[in-house]
């Protein structure tokens, strides 16, 4: 691993916001990375190894990072999402049993046996890519409430069921890690609300005065401990991240953190995580196999179908569509499937293809939801800064 590798990293990366930056192209802003990396790595030149150690730790942090900002966009602290948690919860439950059915079927049709692995990506939505796309055009948690509560609960539980359908021969470590790493995630949430916010506040005073950035290295501290958790059971690293991203949604994130975790992800670890996939996926199997792209297909057409079953628990339908949208979960069943090298050759970039066609559905939905969504009077207010979806 070299400066000039890093350099060449960085540089690429620069083509997700390239790509993003048109807003009526409504490219997020992985797909450019991701397209990077498949050109410097196994795909395309093969300038950057995607195996060497030093750049697989960068990008493991990376993703650990990413999942944190992903838990941190659950709305657990929002009163009208967790009056409809009832109604969300149903409508999950619906799409859950649905996705089974379909993730069996399609792993038979195509003759794999990762029916679990694509009950999960079917069933899977996504907090931190439908949000912010809600936000960008002013539709309100009042107004959307059912569909962000079922988009938390369906984000929450594919991400927990992730590792475990991936890795069934390590079920009993994995499940252990799991709860080793939930139940330090629920002694923060304990510690810091005994602690109080009146003391947090003085901290955060003393930091911001100082420029310690103590919430940062505190937040990183953390991070890396669950982190090393999830790596002495051979957990994914998302747990890690995911886990304290929900502490941080629970006990109400500083703006300052938010920031500077924002500032480190999408700056630097986001990037390299996503261009290092890109260049760990080799899309020349795609040639050997097409029935992969097939498959890519059927999984996005799964995921769509299997979200109309909300329209059960009264979901309307256009939301019912916007709650298809996914990304996280896909890319980690990808990551992990790298890293235990569990996927046939192509799979990888068939789930990336089914998530992608799961993401257009989901853009389209959502700007269908805006025109009908009770929305104040006066002109939005600037988009959000867009982050990452997962």
């Amino acid at each position: 691993m070299t400066f000039a590798t890093l350099a060449l990293l960085v540089l690429v990366g620069l083509a997700g916001p390239l790509l993003s930056a048109r807003r009526a192209w409504r490219v997020p802003l992985i797909a450019g990375e991701l397209l990077a990396g498949l050109v410097v790595g196994a795909t395309g030149f093969r300038w950057v190894d995607a195996t060497e150690p030093t750049l697989t730790l960068l990008a493991q942090i990376g993703f650990g990072l990413i999942m944190l900002v992903i838990g941190s966009h659950i709305p657990v602290l929002n009163r009208t999402v967790r009056a409809a948690v009832g109604k969300g919860a149903l409508g999950a439950l619906l799409v859950a049993v649905v996705a089974i059915g379909l993730g069996i079927g399609v792993a038979a049709l195509f003759g794999t046996q990762h029916g679990a692995v694509y009950a999960v990506l079917i069933a899977s939505s996504s907090a931190a890519l439908v949000l912010p796309m809600l936000q960008s055009l002013s539709i309100t948690a009042a107004s959307a409430a059912q569909l962000i509560a079922q988009i938390a609960i369906a984000d929450v539980a594919c991400i927990v069921a992730l590792p475990l359908v991936l890795q069934p021969s390590r079920v009993p470590l994995v499940a252990l890690g799991g709860l080793g790493i939930a139940a330090a995630g629920a002694v923060l949430v304990i510690v810091l609300r005994r602690i109080g916010p009146r003391r947090l506040h003085r901290l955060h005073k003393l930091s911001e005065s100082r420029r310690f950035a103590l919430e940062l290295r505190l937040s990183l501290l953390a991070l890396f401990a669950l982190a090393g958790i999830a790596q002495f059971t051979h957990v994914s690293v998302m747990m890690a991240g995911f886990t304290l991203g929900l502490v941080l949604a629970a006990i109400g994130q500083p703006r300052r953190l938010a920031r500077q975790l924002f500032g480190m992800t999408e700056g630097f670890f986001g990037p390299l995580f996503f261009v290092w996939l890109g260049a760990s996926i080799d899309l020349r199997h795609l040639v050997a196999h097409p029935q992969m792209i097939l498959l890519g297909l059927a999984l996005g057409a799964a995921a769509v179908l299997a979200h109309l079953l909300a329209r059960a628990a009264g979901l309307p339908w256009s939301q019912t569509v916007a709650s298809a949208g996914q990304l996280g979960v896909p890319v980690a069943a990808v990551a992990l499937g790298v890293e235990t090298s569990s996927l046939l050759p192509g799979e990888g970039a068939a789930i990336l293809l089914g998530a992608l066609v799961a993401v257009v559905s989901s853009s389209v939905a959502v700007a269908a939801v805006s025109k009908r969504a009770a929305t104040p009077a006066e002109p939005p207010g600037p988009a959000p800064a867009e982050s990452r979806a997962g």
